[in-house]
């Protein structure tokens, strides 16, 4: 930040978010300290789709090198209806999408993400089992309080700590998320127990009338597949908003056993299964209080049907890390980060809810082409950002 030396940051919640603007604010000479819930770090059961405008973020950062080794690489976006196996869009991402934008689209193991962004930040400055309780301004710090007793204060608060943000109910209250009737599974196995079944090179997605499931390849090797639902909910049932839950296999069959063949034979070979509600939230009206300001899923979290959650937490670090470092007053800073980030943010938001995005023919060409490392960051262009397109 301009005209200050040192400028102390708290950021609650390591997760892809909080390791990457920590990253992103080395990178600005500001040491950061992450207080992290989890006793641990878990290389947790999930794939994650990696599209230019994020893997441009990994460039920035340094870890592109790392995440395309371990990456699967597909060749399509490939969209197929569910019973007859028609092929609705077809849209290239191998060469193509790299010549177009300047960056690969990566399918890849969620932990490989993870594991990559906190081989970039000290292990001194991440703080372990630190669940945080309660947040207060007071005055020119921040306090913060712990479920272990401990406390903590700095000049300045990052909530990157995810769906259920602690920090987001400080800085516009109490939500209550809508269920959206609908739930997904999810899980990752070695793609030997799919016994010679072959899933193809491309990240497919199978449409049916009310119901869907995504397949791809996780490894740049092939070995561990992964697949993810969205299905109609029991009438009366609310599934927790919680990646940890066990699935039944069973039900998870029974509900695409009208699926196409090669979807059902995937479906055979997972050894077990996760599930999750899926929830909606409206865009945020405000994204910073004082000397707090929201990040990724604390700020817009959405339904997983752009697969550009994790995509809009990076862009999220290096356009706040930037206007930290470009401002005078962290006012000042959060406004600019606000300004440039929440009208692609929220495009995206709701853009997802609608749960069509590739489905037919597709000109993605305003969310690959942006890159947050080099995007304006001037309030003028705010409007312009969620369309920038940088070839």
């Amino acid at each position: 930040m301009r005209n200050q030396q040192k400028l102390s940051v708290a950021i609650v919640g390591a997760g892809i978010g909080g390791l990457a603007v920590a990253a992103a604010l080395r990178k600005h000479f500001i040491e950061p300290v992450i207080y992290e819930q989890a006793e641990a770090f878990a290389r947790v059961g999930a794939g994650i789709q990696q599209s230019p405008n994020a893997v441009k973020v990994h460039r920035w950062l340094g870890i592109e090198e790392r995440t395309r080794a371990v990456a699967f690489t597909p060749a399509t976006s490939l969209n197929r209806d569910a019973l007859s196996g028609k092929v609705t869009n077809d849209h290239p991402l191998g060469r193509e999408v790299e010549a177009r934008y300047g960056a690969p689209y990566l399918t890849m193991h969620r932990g490989d993400l993870h594991d990559a962004l906190a081989s970039i930040v000290p292990n001194e400055s991440i703080r372990l089992g630190k669940k945080l309780t309660q947040i207060r301004e007071r005055g020119a710090r921040v306090e913060l309080t712990f479920a272990d007793g401990s406390e903590a204060e700095a000049e300045a608060v990052i909530g990157a700590d995810g769906v259920h943000s602690l920090i987001r109910d400080h800085v516009t209250g109490p939500e209550q998320p809508r269920f959206t009737g609908r739930l997904a599974y999810r899980t990752t196995f070695p793609a030997a127990l799919l016994r010679g079944v072959d899933i193809g090179s491309s990240r497919t997605k199978w449409w049916g009338k009310d119901r869907h499931i995504v397949i791809y390849f996780v490894t740049a090797d092939r070995d561990e597949v992964y697949f993810t639902t969205s299905q109609p909910e029991k009438a009366d049932w609310m599934t927790k908003e919680s990646w940890s839950m066990k699935g039944d296999l069973g039900e998870l069959r029974d509900a695409f056993a009208m699926f196409h063949s090669a979807v059902q034979r995937v479906l055979a070979a997972a050894p077990e299964v996760h599930k999750w509600g899926i929830y909606e939230r409206d865009p945020l009206p405000v994204w910073s209080k004082g000397k707090v300001v929201l990040l990724g899923d604390a700020c817009h979290p959405m339904t997983p049907y752009m697969a550009s959650g994790a995509a809009m937490a990076l862009e999220d670090a290096a356009v706040l890390a930037r206007a930290i470092d470009e401002s005078d007053t962290l006012d000042g800073a959060f406004r600019l980060y606000e300004q440039t980030r929440k009208p692609r943010a929220s495009m995206v938001q709701t853009g997802s809810s609608a749960n069509n995005w590739m489905r037919n023919e597709t000109n993605p060409d305003w969310l690959y082409g942006y890159d947050a490392s080099r995007v304006p960051l001037r309030s003028s262009l705010a409007a312009e950002a969620s369309t920038y397109y940088e070839a």
